[in-house]
């Protein structure tokens, strides 16, 4: 049996955020909208509500008043596979950042140049 090389899972830079609107751009969920629900850097994936639906099969557990069966369940989708939505025309944008005169800097949305942060 050869050895496996074992990568270390470092932060890469994933420019959404939780609560963003983002589309999905390729997959089988192509086209669906939802909002980010959680962000996990280490493996480049972002929770979308609505999208990526899995079936998960879970043992009964009484002292946790949990039923067994299959549960249906949102799964991470890779951060490729999305782009966040511009709140001004409703189309999906990349995202770029600028300085703003009293020193913050926020995320823009690289087609109108929109502020996408609040």
């Amino acid at each position: 049996m050869a050895r496996q090389k074992l990568r270390t899972k470092e932060r890469t830079r994933i420019r959404l955020r939780k609560n963003d609107i983002v589309e999905v751009i390729s997959g089988r969920d192509a086209g669906k909208r939802g909002k980010v629900m959680g962000v996990f850097r280490t493996e480049s994936r972002v929770l979308v509500q609505g999208v990526n639906f899995i079936k998960k099969h879970t043992r009964p557990n009484p002292q946790r008043n949990i039923k067994g069966g299959i549960v249906e369940r949102e799964a991470p989708i890779h951060v490729s596979n999305v782009m966040i939505v511009s709140p001004d025309d409703d189309k999906r944008t990349r995202i770029g950042s600028k300085l703003l005169t009293d020193g913050r800097r926020v995320r823009t949305g690289r087609r109108g140049g929109e502020v996408l942060d609040k």
